[in-house]
């Protein structure tokens, strides 16, 4: 029974240690490093709309999306849901709060089933501490996230509601878009009202956009709602 339970671990930390690989912020650790900070992840499971973390609880633990899709909302006075942000496989967040202790006056809550890794803000510390490389990227991927948000806050700045989709968009293109020979697909799957939530717009009037720009050919929307932004879409400002 010994033997198969340090197996089972074995086999358990090397799972682990595959999935840390792939986060940018360990991605330049090596296996033998990745062993030994695994040990200060803990893995979770989520089931579609469950609560990741709660306002109170963002300045006690960073979280790491493994696989699935969680977002980041806050609920206005009138109960409006406003979306800050969608993550998905690969990505974090959680550690500016960890670095200042403030809690975050959103929520973040999955999106589908989604398997993400937790760090508490001791370990997080510990990890910045004992593994320069943690820090450097953590620095690098900080700078990249403050220029996308200086780009999102522009997008409250226009009061066209095709301009506010079209630069949302091509932020999420910027992000997480992948080149085609038709155009830039987004691997992102976004409902209207995920737009809409995202822009401050309401769910007719992203309908109403994009189907006009699908009908001019700006962009193309198959089943897997993956919009495509074709080439014209680029060329027509």
């Amino acid at each position: 029974m010994l033997i198969c339970g340090n197996l089972l671990k074995s086999t358990m930390e090397n799972i682990k240690i595959e999935f840390l690989k792939n986060i940018e912020l360990f991605s330049s650790l090596t296996d033998n490093e990745l062993l030994q900070i695994s040990n200060k992840v803990v893995i979770k499971e989520f089931v579609k709309n469950e609560v990741i973390l709660h306002e109170e609880e963002t300045n006690e633990f960073m979280y790491i999306i493994l696989l699935g899709k969680v977002k980041v909302a806050q609920t206005t006075e009138q109960g409006k849901e406003i979306i800050l942000a969608i993550h998905q496989s690969q990505e974090f967040f959680g550690e500016i709060s960890l670095i200042d202790g403030k809690t975050s006056s959103a929520a973040v809550a999955a999106m589908e089933e989604s398997l993400v890794a937790i760090i508490s803000k001791t370990n997080f510390y510990s990890l910045l501490y004992s593994q320069r490389k943690v820090l450097e990227n953590l620095l690098r991927i900080l700078c990249f996230r403050l220029r996308e948000s200086w780009k999102r806050i522009h997008i409250l700045n226009f009061k066209d509601a095709p301009q506010r989709i079209r630069m949302l968009l091509k932020i999420l293109a910027g992000e997480n878009g992948e080149k085609t020979p038709a155009g830039m697909k987004i691997n992102l799957r976004l409902t209207h009202q995920e737009i809409a939530d995202m822009t401050g717009l309401t769910r007719e009037t992203v309908t109403r956009v994009l189907n006009q720009w699908r009908k001019e050919g700006l962009i193309t929307i198959p089943r897997s709602r993956n919009i495509l932004l074709n080439e014209v879409f680029f060329a027509k400002e």
